[in-house]
């Protein structure tokens, strides 16, 4: 049921890409069939759109599925960005990076005029914190003392990993993933964690989003912000 629920809500996010947009593409299992519908879509319509994408797992399918790619650096603005979440709270602030690009994702959702967010239901949340952790990416260089320097915001911090080692960011970087249990205020929160020396970004998303696509078994459900 869950890919279902998936499929659902990341195909109804091209709802809102229209014929010439340059679009944000983000990283996840969900907003992977969003690329995928937005692919078919520009095909049958032959539509002109252009993907940036966040990480090289988005471009390498976007690029799968016929969308032309274009750096940010390239274009003056981007007209929607589609990404998914690990978690969502009632005012649709987020926690992002459990595939480990939310730097990419925060710097794409910033540039964008739009953002729409695909989730499953079981991603929405009281709080903050509930279930994920927030990762925070951080330069390799000194990563124990800023390890050290998390957990002195009262959190359970622990270096992502893939096997025996250090998981890296498409940027090079390490993850540390946070567990900070309930997270009333993120916004005082995320810039507390950003003003770490050795911090790149973390992954709450405060204020970015505009509307959130949850699919649930009664269908999709559009929480506006």
């Amino acid at each position: 049921m869950s890919e279902d629920l998936k499929r659902l809500a990341g195909e109804a996010a091209v709802a809102y890409v229209n014929d010439g947009m340059t679009v944000g593409l983000g990283t996840g299992s969900t907003v992977a069939f969003a690329i995928r519908k937005l692919g078919e879509v520009a095909r049958s319509r032959t539509w002109r759109v252009l993907g940036v994408p966040t990480s090289a797992g988005a471009a390498a399918l976007a690029k799968s599925v016929g969308i032309p790619l274009v750096a940010l650096e390239d274009v003056e603005s981007i007209d929607v960005a589609l990404d998914g979440a690990d978690e969502v709270d009632p005012k649709l602030n987020l926690i992002k990076g459990g595939g480990g690009a939310h730097f990419r994702e925060k710097v794409v959702a910033r540039a964008a005029s739009k953002v729409v967010i695909v989730v499953d239901e079981s991603k929405l949340v009281p709080v903050l914190g509930t279930n994920a952790p927030v990762p925070v990416e951080v330069h390799p260089f000194g990563w124990k003392q800023t390890k050290t320097a998390l957990e002195g915001l009262w959190c359970t911090a622990a270096l992502r990993r893939a096997g025996d080692m250090p998981f890296l960011t498409d940027n090079g970087n390490y993850l540390i993933d946070c567990k900070f249990g309930a997270i009333p205020k993120p916004e005082k929160l995320e810039r507390e964690i950003n003003n770490i020396p050795g911090v790149l970004e973390n992954g709450l998303f405060v204020g970015l989003v505009d509307v959130v696509l949850a699919a649930g078994p009664g269908g999709v459900r559009t929480l506006s912000a």
